[in-house]
């Protein structure tokens, strides 16, 4: 029964962690804290990080966020999205499952102006001509939008854009628009982030909460295995669960799991993606996870919202060229053939960040490097990325991706990445350390 346990928590934990991470972004009004505002409305973050945010780690330095919880417990929702002349945008909307099930923009719809009818379960009234159907698994619904920006210069062609993002109530379309309010819980622990609640939750707390979820948010269609499992041990989707309440045995065998689920998951951090020339790529299994309950849970706990791979692809340096980690105190160089750049549809960037996945304060200001900035290439079409504290010189400031003085590491990112991504064919290059030779020794 611990095994079924252990699975049980590792598949009902993306769930509870939705629902605790909705409840709190839906729970103020809009504007009093960044990405968080009343349900049906999307609420717009308006510029990149600056240095010193430090409130969600590793953030893009590409797009600019825009995120909306969807309600459709008493009617189907209308998205719409302007035309966005050939920009790069992005709607993924997910389930409480965590899983991707529609991604309206730029790689899949197009960009000209769209209005999405996001229904629950089991409607079937008439969608209106004007209008694509969406048909939700769950009647809570995430979108994190994301629009292209090249940089502050560009932020306000890119708010006209964000502006132009609403959700309307299928009953209010074509009417005036009406003001959303957010439903305020005064009771709801505001300050301990999604993670840290549910991470501290006994097993009788997460089955119970879990259980209760399910009535709404039914497992979806390929979960029968899990679910029939679960019914062992006293978990029944629709009904609650009680641990109390279980027989002795049930409760023996169910206390200690959440400790036994947690170290199963950190262990299985380390071999969750392949790697290559000193990067972690995640390219199988993200956005939608079938029955990899166990990779699911993880994405949930270390980075909740992940898009298709189809959509964006996010390789993890994990050290140069010989295994060690990046170091300011060293200079680093990413060397890419002629044509070998990262292959993706829409665009690409190289992201620099400190230990604990924050950006890094430096003379220009610059956090990424990315495929739409005026890059130096070589004579022969070959592209050389400078990774050093100190300038470069003035020539290949261009190229120039500014480190701390200490420990860092980076993220790639490729947007709308090609098949030859995707599939293995083509990787990043490995993070070469420039050889300083000092007489005889070098360093």
């Amino acid at each position: 029964m611990r095994s079924i346990g252990v699975n049980a928590y590792v598949y009902l934990y993306p769930l509870v962690t939705m629902d605790i991470t909705r409840r709190q972004s839906i729970n103020m009004e809009a504007g009093k804290e960044i990405g968080k505002g009343p349900a049906n409305t999307f609420v717009n973050i308006p510029s990149y990080p600056s240095a010193d945010f430090k409130t969600v780690v590793r953030p893009n330095f590409d797009t600019l966020y825009s995120s909306a919880w969807l309600d459709l417990t008493k009617e189907p929702m209308v998205v719409s999205a302007p035309d966005t002349n050939g920009r790069y945008y992005l709607l993924p909307m997910l389930d409480m499952w965590t899983d991707v099930f529609a991604s309206p923009g730029w790689r899949t719809t197009g960009t000209q102006a769209a209005n999405y009818l996001v229904v629950p379960r089991g409607w079937n009234g008439t969608v209106p001509a004007e209008m694509t159907r969406v048909d939700a698994p769950t009647p809570h619904v995430w979108i994190i939008g994301r629009t292209k920006t090249d940089g502050p210069p560009d932020y306000e062609a890119v708010h006209k854009i964000q502006a132009g993002y609403k959700v309307t109530p299928l009953s209010q379309w074509g009417k005036s628009p009406v003001p959303v309010k957010a439903a305020i819980d005064t009771t709801l622990d505001m300050k301990t982030p999604p993670k840290e609640q549910v991470d501290r939750m006994t097993a009788g707390q997460l089955f119970a909460y879990g259980a209760e979820l399910m009535k709404a948010n039914p497992p979806h269609l390929t979960d029968e295995p899990i679910v029939a499992q679960m019914k062992k041990i006293g978990i029944e989707p629709g009904k609650s669960f009680d641990l109390d309440k279980a027989a002795p045995a049930v409760r023996d065998a169910l206390a200690t799991v959440p400790e036994e689920a947690q170290r199963l998951m950190a262990w299985k951090v380390a071999t969750l993606a392949r790697a290559v020339n000193g990067w972690s790529m995640n390219t199988d299994t993200m956005g939608v996870y079938g029955n990899y309950y166990l990779k699911r849970a993880i994405v949930s706990q270390l980075g909740l919202g992940a898009n298709l791979p189809e959509d964006a692809i996010y390789p993890l340096n994990l050290g140069d060229e010989s295994g060690k980690p990046l170091d300011g105190a060293s200079k680093y160089t990413l060397h890419f053939e002629k044509g070998e750049t990262p292959p993706a549809s829409a665009f690409w960037s190289l992201t620099l960040y400190d230990p604990e996945g924050f950006q890094v304060a430096n003379s220009l200001n610059r956090f990424a490097i990315s495929s739409w900035m005026p890059l130096k290439y070589n004579g022969d079409g070959s592209l050389d990325l400078f990774i050093q504290k100190d300038s470069p010189g003035a020539d290949r400031e261009s190229n120039w991706l500014p480190a701390p003085g200490g420990p860092f590491n980076l993220t790639m990112r490729l947007y709308a990445p090609k098949a030859e991504a995707l599939v293995g064919k083509w990787n990043p290059p490995a993070i070469t350390r420039v050889q300083s030779f000092l007489g005889l020794g070098s360093q």
